[in-house]
């Protein structure tokens, strides 16, 4: 069974193995995510007295994980605190981008195309996003992945555009403009608590379910579809070996499968962080 094959049956299975149980998952796919719920000391209180250490709950349309909120006093919409094991940091290590995460338990309202547009630029144009490309095209040209491309400074350019290319066109597909047309909400939602196997199986599928606007379970139409789009554009731009059916379904396979292991990966930080560095995430 030759690569290209291999790339197929592993997109395919990826898409499609996993349809059939989607509506099986209510409890992993946050159904109704924007839905706030109501405190329970508020339910009870008939006479108008609040409280006096109830929290004052959060101005609307601004979510609970505001950058502008310490992570030590994160809050979610019913006014509880957020742990610190359960918050997403805004880059993981300093580093990373993580502007697509949402911290587990806060429901902020769905984005609007300008946001989504706003996730999509920071992420293609942060600093990090032309470090990392750097890397990955020196790997690239070392392996000769694209022999046609050539080697030394014109291969390695060769490498690096159409590699920045890749990640920037995937990035406002996937993030920004397939989510508008499907009213999907393309952010990461943090399990944060849980069974290990839950929580690694939750964060691998988010890229076949997510919450439409309405916060209700749906297919990732926007995940698939903008890599798929992704990876056809760039047959436009790479060597004409490059072209073929089945080496774009590989790419597209393996992309899909990158997005996987990143939400994964953003899962399972905030617990990294603190339990095994010692450290706030």
């Amino acid at each position: 069974m030759n690569r290209s094959f291999r790339g197929i049956l592993l997109a395919l299975g990826l898409s499609f193995g996993t349809c059939a149980f989607t509506q099986s998952l209510p409890a992993l796919a946050g159904v109704s995510l924007y839905k706030q719920t109501t405190p329970a000391n508020q339910s009870g209180n008939q006479s108008g007295n609040q409280p006096a250490n109830q929290q004052k709950p959060p101005q609307p349309g601004v979510p609970a994980h505001s950058a502008d909120t310490k992570p030590s006093n994160a809050v979610k919409p019913n006014g509880q605190i957020i742990p610190p094991a359960q918050q997403q940091p805004k880059r993981i290590l300093g580093v990373m981008p993580n502007y697509r995460a949402v911290s587990a338990g806060a429901i902020p309202p769905p984005p609007t195309p300008m946001e989504a547009f706003k996730i999509a630029t920071q992420n293609s144009f942060d600093y990090s996003a032309f470090v990392f490309t750097g890397f990955t095209s020196g790997i690239a040209e070392a392996q000769k992945a694209h022999p046609q491309l050539g080697t030394g400074l014109s291969g390695f350019w060769g490498y690096y555009w159409r590699g920045f290319v890749d990640k920037t066109d995937g990035n406002y597909l996937v993030i920004f403009a397939m989510p508008t047309i499907f009213h999907q909400d393309e952010r990461y939602y943090a399990m944060g608590k849980g069974p290990i196997w839950k929580r690694a199986l939750y964060s691998a599928t988010r890229v076949l379910i997510t919450p439409d606007y309405q916060g209700h379970n749906s297919f990732n139409a926007s995940e698939l579809l903008g890599r798929g789009l992704a990876q056809a554009i760039s047959t436009t731009y790479y060597p004409s070996q490059d072209r073929t059916v089945s080496e774009v379904a590989t790419k597209w396979g393996y992309s899909v499968m990158r997005d996987a292991l990143t939400n994964t990966f953003r899962e399972f930080w905030p617990d990294i962080a603190v339990h095994v560095l010692h450290r706030h995430p």
